[in-house]
């Protein structure tokens, strides 16, 4: 007897790609740190472009992702982002919400 094949229930969230930026023409090197890549500075570096714009793409399902970037070593939260996530001890974090 042929077992009947299970249909899985089709997502309804449909992965978006969303573009993190910042503009540092003078520095050496950017990276951004997020929950999705468990906070690794080193493991998503940007591309800086023609215009001093430091760029980097990513596909994420919607939801709500804070992340900072790694600035020449030091971090600093995107300032081009209005959604921020306030930390203890008074840090915060940006908020990209992917809808």
């Amino acid at each position: 007897m042929a077992k009947k094949s299970e249909k899985k229930p089709q997502s309804t969230e449909k992965v978006k790609k969303r573009e993190f930026s910042l503009s540092a023409p003078q520095t050496q090197r950017v990276s951004i740190a997020a929950e999705f890549n468990q906070w690794n500075p080193s493991s998503h570096p940007m591309k800086m472009d023609d215009e001093g714009i430091w760029r980097i793409s990513f596909a994420l399902n919607p939801g709500q992702y804070e992340y900072r970037f790694f600035v020449d070593g030091e971090w600093q939260n995107d300032p081009n982002c209005f959604s921020s996530v306030e930390k203890p001890f008074g840090a915060s974090n940006s908020l990209k919400i992917v809808k």
